[in-house]
This record gives C-alpha cells, sequence and structure tokens, in this order.
C-alpha cells in the first residue's frame, strides 16, 4: 500500500507550478497500479486536490486547505506529520512518497518526489561500508520515536517552504510573460486602430474631393 502526499498550492495564475507536481504524482500512481500496488493520496493544497480528483477521487483519503493560513510554520506541517502517521500506525500504509516542487530560481522550480516513510537514509560516501558501532543514551527505540516523527515533521515542512517559494518565482514569471503579451496585444491593436482610422480619414477626403468635383 502507497500514499501519495502530495503538496501543492492553494491559488493558480502560477503557470505550470501545479500541474507539473500533479503531473509527477499521478505518472507515479498510474505505474504503482500498473504493477498492482494499491494507491492512496493526501492532498496538502485545492489546486493539487482539484486536479487528482478528476481522476482518482475514491482514492484520496484526506484534503488539506491551507487558504487560511497567512503565514506557514512548522506547527503546519507537524499537524499534517501528525496525521500521516496516524495512518501508518493505523496500517493503511507501507510507504509514503511526498511530492513538492523544490525551488531552484525564480524561471525554475523542479517537481520533486521523496520518500519519507520508511526513512531512506544516504550511506556517507568513503568510508567503504564499514560499519561504525556507537551507544546511545537513552535507547536506540526511545531516540528513534523522537526523532522519527520530527524528521517527517521536518520534511513536510521544508517541502511547504520550497512549494512556496516555487509559487512566487513561477508566479512572477507567469505575470512578467501575461504582462509581456498584453503589451504586445495592445501595441497590435493600437497598431490595427490607427490604420483603420487613417483608412476611414482618406475615404472620407476621398468622398468630399469627388463631391467638389462633380458641382
Amino acid at each position: 500500500m502507497h500514499l501519495l502526499l502530495v503538496c501543492t498550492g492553494e491559488r493558480g495564475l502560477c503557470g505550470a507550478f501545479n500541474s507539473a507536481i500533479v503531473r509527477l504524482a499521478r505518472e507515479h500512481a498510474l505505474s504503482l497500479l500498473g504493477q498492482g500496488k494499491e494507491v492512496k493520496f493526501f492532498c496538502v493544497g485545492r489546486k493539487g486536490y482539484e486536479q487528482l480528483r478528476r481522476l482518482f477521487e475514491r482514492q484520496i483519503v484526506e484534503h488539506i486547505d491551507l487558504r487560511t493560513v497567512r503565514h506557514l510554520g512548522f506547527v503546519n506541517a507537524e499537524d499534517i506529520a501528525k496525521k500521516v502517521l496516524a495512518r501508518f500506525d493505523a496500517s493503511e500504509f507501507d510507504v509514503c512518497t511526498l511530492f513538492y516542487s523544490q525551488f531552484k530560481s525564480v524561471i525554475a522550480q523542479v517537481p520533486t518526489a521523496q520518500q519519507v516513510i520508511p526513512l531512506v537514509v544516504e550511506t556517507p560516501a568513503g568510508n567503504g561500508g564499514a560499519a561504525t558501532a556507537y551507544e546511545y543514551e537513552p535507547e536506540e527505540d526511545e531516540i528513534l520515536a523522537n526523532l522519527l516523527p520530527r524528521n517527517l515533521a521536518v520534511q513536510v515542512f521544508r517541502a511547504l517552504l520550497e512549494n512556496n517559494a516555487s509559487f512566487y518565482g513561477a508566479q512572477m514569471s507567469a505575470m512578467d510573460n501575461a504582462t509581456r503579451n498584453a503589451g504586445e496585444m495592445i501595441r497590435k491593436q493600437t497598431l490595427v486602430y490607427n490604420r483603420t482610422r487613417q483608412a476611414m480619414i482618406t475615404k472620407e477626403l476621398i468622398e468630399i474631393i469627388s463631391g467638389a468635383e462633380a458641382v
């Protein structure tokens, strides 16, 4: 069982920002379904929910709307993480993948998929795979019981912040393009108007001159 945690924006007018995240999640879901696996969606953000429910309405188990939140904080990510962990403790899924847009620059946002449950730990390069013995105080289980939920909340918070930055970058680019296109349309329409006006003036002058010559 796979849970896809899809984080998108609450508003539009931002180009392909929301659609790119949804497209990545949809392709991942269809791939899993093609392998005979069960998929569920946890949607954070109105735009992603609206797009995904067209094809996966029955698979959406929860939707969180952040339109009323003016300033994103860690508490918002912590609430999401608690709901995800509650479903995990209830054995509703085995693997959770987080989808969001990674901010690179104002004109570049990269849709990203990151597995958060089970936690994927990268092995540091250059250690030759040698295991290092550590002593923990308190015990490992007690430490992990606190750290793993906090790690999930941090990953969700990072995704929300990356999304927020990516949204504003995409919106700036989209509005700049819209302004340029509107300016170009105004220029073309002004040219058409001036040509039409000049043609009408010329036509009226020809009619006046023709009438004067006829007299």
